[in-house]
């Protein structure tokens, strides 16, 4: 996002301020969202009431809600990362890995990976339901191991969990109490590589399209008025892409950013418009967005979120950290007061 970020001084000790946050889907882009809650987890003045996240965002959410209840925010940046730790193991032997070249060259990218190429080609010819025989999900197991179920209903950070419901095509979120493994991998189940995730009879793929993440529960569910917005997928990019593959990966990025820009037009326009009298309306118009991101995601490439190396997974998590420390020293004033991005230039797009 390039909305524009006033600028205030370093903050000092203060009051603690009630924030929710919203955690954008990546893949493996999702290690930089790591970076910035362990950085946020720093900071006993922000206290967190809600999460509402997708795919990886939706992960790193449950994660951190899980290692909060075991020990407060040390538990929290422990959780989050063994969580990685976990998921940079479980793809050690996989084929999809960068080429020699790349490597030399200290490239992140997948992009000339003969592995990653075909699949790339695979994927565009068949269906899951044609090669992935099995059905299988890495991170299935990574999630047993990394997430207690059964506390999460009675976790004092609230979740909101976004998946598209694919009969219908509308975003349904999930909330604590009905959280399970299932319900992560169908937030983060790309209809091309794995197949639909059932639940309650219903099959569910990549909340991203319905909702990135989704910001209508923290306004009619939460008190806070304050949402941390965490984004890992860039809504503008320079250049016209030129190539198949840029063309479908641009694609993407539009897709999975529409909803959350729709929203937050809703918030901007309901702030000119609303009726003092609705008390809904009001909250949607009170509500204060701060936006943490980084320039370096949009210069990986979309094919480095299929890359798991620990060294990769590590470099996301201190871009995040050193985003999330460059936000505070700028806005964090700005927090429990105003928001810290300006909305209305979102109006100016329409």
């Amino acid at each position: 996002m390039s909305l524009k970020e006033p600028q205030t001084g370093a903050g000092q000790a203060r009051d603690p301020v009630l924030v929710d946050l919203a955690l954008q889907g990546g893949g493996s882009h999702g290690a930089f969202t790591w970076g910035v809650l362990d950085r946020l987890m720093d900071e006993p003045w922000l206290r967190i009431e809600a999460i509402s996240g997708t795919s990886a965002g939706a992960m790193n959410a449950v994660v951190l809600a899980s290692g909060f209840m075991t020990d407060g925010p040390a538990g929290a940046k422990s959780a989050l990362s063994a969580f990685w730790r976990r998921v940079a193991d479980s793809a050690r032997f996989s084929p999809i890995r960068r080429s020699p070249l790349d490597v030399i060259l200290g490239r992140w990218t997948l992009d000339t990976s003969p592995f990653y190429l075909a699949f790339d080609l695979a994927s565009r010819m068949f269906s899951p339901y044609d090669l992935n025989l099995a059905g299988t999900n890495p991170l299935q197991e990574v999630l047993a191991e990394s997430v207690d179920f059964r506390q999460i209903a009675s976790s004092p950070i609230r979740l909101f969990v976004t998946a598209t419901n694919v009969h219908t095509g509308r975003g349904r979120v999930f909330r604590n109490a009905e959280l399970t493994p299932d319900v992560l991998l169908a937030s983060a189940c790309l209809p091309t590589m794995f197949r639909a995730i059932e639940i309650d009879g219903e099959p569910y793929w990549d909340g991203g399209y319905s909702g990135n993440p989704t910001i209508t529960p923290l306004v009619r569910e939460c008190d806070s008025h304050d949402t941390l917005l965490v984004a890992v997928n860039p809504v503008e990019r320079p250049g016209t892409p030129r190539s198949a593959r840029e063309i479908l990966d641009r694609l993407n990025e539009v897709a999975f950013n529409a909803t959350l820009l729709k929203e937050l037009r809703m918030i901007a326009l309901l702030r000119q418009v609303v009726d003092a009298g609705s008390s809904e309306g009001r909250k949607w118009a009170d509500m204060r967005i701060h936006l943490i991101a980084s320039q370096a995601l949009a210069e990986l490439g979309v094919s480095s979120k299929l890359n798991a190396e620990w060294d990769f997974l590590c470099m996301l998590r201190d871009e995040g950290r050193r985003a999330a420390e460059a936000f505070l020293a700028a806005n964090d004033q700005n927090i429990g007061k105003r928001s810290s991005i300006d909305l209305d230039l979102l109006l100016q797009q329409v």
